[in-house]
């Protein structure tokens, strides 16, 4: 055994290492402006993506970066509601280049990620596939679960037990395969293996949200087999310049149908180099009407979410310490006729310290982060009026990571880190179906990127060792290697293709392991299998992409063949009123694509299409697995007249019959939506407001994902208005 782990841990620990010799450096200085007005813009992010270094303009509109070894870099320029731009600087050793940006209200953007690799890049660079919204699409969109959030965005469908419930689907991979973080941290909820528990991110407080989609588990770990979903806030990254000045947002929305109300705000006060930041809000719906006017009952849900932190941020260090906490209650939309009115009460509450510092001059960057999460949610049964408590569920995680970048240079950069949590699971009541488990895993990773003259090439490996130690079960240890190599060529001016094989290991879910008993939220009485062994993937990944101010589109296709694939079987029988299903092993395979189009066919019109699909499937027998995502598409036009737009939008879905053992198939639909939004910007502040009607023709549609479809069709006809400010 140790002598067939040797080669992966060598492969972990010297990536990362190469070695880099000393040279002299540059700088670049700029300005950023608002084209068409005679106004520099403050507090502008400026990257540049092949070091993922990051500064903000000053109040006079400048920024400078220093210590850069020679080279040809990227640099981007982003702010909510303007266009991203990027311009090419060849720095020089011992020379001060200068650049100047000019940004604009426009429909295409340069989309920026950091949860890639753990360092801001530009999404077209990253050698996966990256999607994101900023902070005014989520205001638009602003709901009390991440999965209605994102739903209908290329490649991620969401799995609901009602709206308060909703969790990110990638690429057809969901529960504990698809990990959902907070700036790089897991949010530490249960929802990966309930489908009646949520996922709250109170996305009205954060810069962007992010969807890798494919394996990330080099970076993330064995939960990101089939993708990750990333809340983005600034407070936590290392800044090159002052933080002086005050900043902040107001956000809020009212809705009808399920009359929807939001409010949001945050601020934020630096002095020299320390920022002092605070937010809170509050979402609010009630029961909604599906198609036809059909009331589903037991729907509302609420959200308060509040929070705020400290940080100093000098030139070569940071450091900083945050506090947050969601409280909300939702309900679980059940037959009328059902004798249980069930709602969930959940409180999560999230503590971190992080800190940074950086010599790019002599050996790189470290980065360190630690976290405390504790997570407990109590099933409420209001059948007779006043709530009788069910089961209590209480999860704490505390986790560490340091990384280590090594000194960058015109072709090389890396990093290398270690990753460790700690898990205390316990619940008690009526539906206590595992016994307490106290989890540990620890981890080496590292990932390299080489540019080279005509491509580029990404390497990376991470071993992971996992345990359980259950009271009254037997403990079960897990040790897997992830690895994977990935190149990206460029074909033409803004246009690249990128291919990646990935080898993905997975440990099983303590619930996978340890559940025996009923489990209404996955409508199964589940039965454990604590001799379930390691699941592993191996699969290719290709894109082909093309962005610029006028023009984007990207096609990705991808092929997964997972040994050892977990799943629930049906036995056929019943037990306590649910289902028996028993977690079992067999090999699975899956394969889809997703297309996104978008280009200006005229100076104010432009068009905005996709397509998804996803087959997936037991290989022996040939079944289908459970609740995929059918074939679907969108089709918009949007008008733009300076900073007002008009976007109608038609979203399709194909009929799904491609289902597992006892599942129901759904069939298709069409929706129509309109969208009209208004945004403002001034050097100081950014106004939008929006109008969003969607479903006009009340259509009556269901959602295959959701595990009880038949019972609660989709949301009906409705308009939400939301307006959002931010200042800088």
């Amino acid at each position: 055994m140790k002598s067939r782990l040797r080669l992966p841990v060598l492969i972990v620990l010297l990536l990362a290492a190469l070695p880099l010799f000393g040279q002299n450096t540059g700088a670049i200085r700029g300005t950023v402006s608002l084209a068409d007005k005679d106004l520099t813009l403050p507090h502008i992010v400026i990257l540049i993506s092949q070091l993922g270094r990051s500064v903000e303009t000053g109040d006079d509109g400048t920024f400078e970066f220093s210590e850069l070894p020679p080279a040809t870099y990227t640099l981007v320029a982003s702010r909510a509601g303007l266009s991203t731009e990027r311009q090419s600087v060849l720095v020089a050793a011992g020379q001060t280049a200068t650049v100047a940006f000019k940004l604009a209200l426009a429909p295409i953007v340069q989309e920026i990620t950091v949860t890639a690799t753990g360092a801001e890049q530009l999404a077209f660079e990253a050698f996966q596939s990256v999607s994101t919204l900023d902070s005014f699409a989520l205001a638009e969109r602003a709901a009390a679960s991440v999965g209605e959030v994102l739903d209908n965005q290329p490649g991620v469908a969401k799995r609901s037990f009602g709206p308060g419930t909703a969790r990110p689907v990638i690429r057809g991979f969901d529960g504990d395969r698809v990990l959902v973080m907070e700036d790089g941290v897991r949010t530490g909820t249960l929802s990966s293996q309930s489908g009646d528990h949520g996922e709250p991110i109170d996305v009205m407080s954060i810069e962007r949200l992010e969807v890798v989609k494919g394996p990330a588990t080099l970076l993330y770990g064995s939960n990101a087999i089939g993708g990750v979903v990333n809340a983005v806030s600034r407070h936590f990254q290392m800044k090159d310049m002052s933080q002086a000045g005050v900043r902040g947002y107001v956000t809020g929305g009212l809705g009808s149908n399920n009359t929807n109300g939001s409010g949001s705000m945050g601020v934020e006060y630096g002095v020299r180099n320390w920022l002092v930041w605070a937010n809170g809000s509050n979402q609010k719906t009630r029961d909604y009407a599906a198609g036809g006017d059909l009331t589903i009952e037991n729907s509302g849900s609420r959200l308060t979410s509040g929070g705020g932190g400290v940080g100093w941020y000098g030139s070569k260090a940071f450091v900083g310490a945050g506090y947050d906490y969601d409280d909300g209650i939702y309900g679980i939309p059940l037959d009328p006729d059902a004798e249980e009115v069930v709602r969930l009460d959940f409180f999560r509450r999230n503590a971190r310290l992080s800190g940074a510092y950086r010599d790019n001059e002599k050996f790189g960057a470290v980065r360190m982060s630690f976290n405390y999460s504790g997570w407990r949610h109590k099933e409420l049964d209001f059948a007779t009026g006043d709530p009788v408590v069910g089961t209590v569920f209480d999860n704490k995680q505390y986790t560490y990571e340091v990384n280590y970048d090594h000194k960058p240079s015109s072709r090389y950069t890396g990093t290398i880190g270690f990753y460790g949590m700690h898990r205390d699971y316990t619940l008690a009541g009526e539906e206590a179906i595992s016994p307490p488990v106290k989890a540990n895993v620890n981890s080496v990773f590292g990932l390299e990127t080489i540019a080279l003259r005509r491509f580029s090439l990404q390497v990376g490996g991470r071993l992971e060792s996992t345990r359980y130690d259950p009271d009254g079960a037997p403990r079960r240890s897990f040790t897997g290697f992830s690895g994977a190599a990935g190149i990206s060529v460029p074909l033409w001016k803004n246009g690249a293709f990128v291919s990646n094989y990935t080898h993905s290991s997975r440990a099983p879910a303590l619930e996978e392991l340890y559940n025996n008993g009923p489990h209404p939220g996955n409508l199964a009485f589940e039965i454990g299998n604590p001799d379930l062994k390691r699941e592993h993937n191996n699969g290719i990944d290709f894109s082909v992409r093309h962005v610029d101010s006028r023009f984007r589109a990207e096609a990705n296709a991808y092929f997964y063949n997972l040994g050892n694939y977990v799943f629930l079987f049906l036995t056929g029988l019943e037990r306590d009123g649910l289902r028996e299903a028993l977690y079992v092993q067999g090999d699975s395979r899956y394969r889809g694509t997703e297309l996104v189009f978008n280009a200006q066919v005229h100076p104010k019109i432009w068009l905005d299409l996709g397509f998804d699909y996803v087959s997936a499937e037991l290989t022996d027998p040939g079944m289908p697995l459970p609740r995929i995502p059918p074939a679907r598409g969108h089709f918009g036009i949007e008008g733009r007249i300076k900073g007002f737009s008009v976007k109608p939008t038609v979203i399709m879905a194909a009929r799904q019959d491609q289902v597992f053992t006892d599942e129901t198939s759904t069939p298709g639909y069409a929706l129509f939506n309109l969208n009209v939004a208004y945004t403002h910007p001034t050097r100081h502040v950014s106004h939008h407001i929006a109008l969003d009607a969607f479903n006009l023709g009340d259509r009556l549609y269901f959602n295959h994902v959701s595990l009880i479809k038949d019972a609660a069709p989709e949301i009906g006809r409705g308009v939400k208005v939301t307006y959002s400010m931010r200042f800088f």
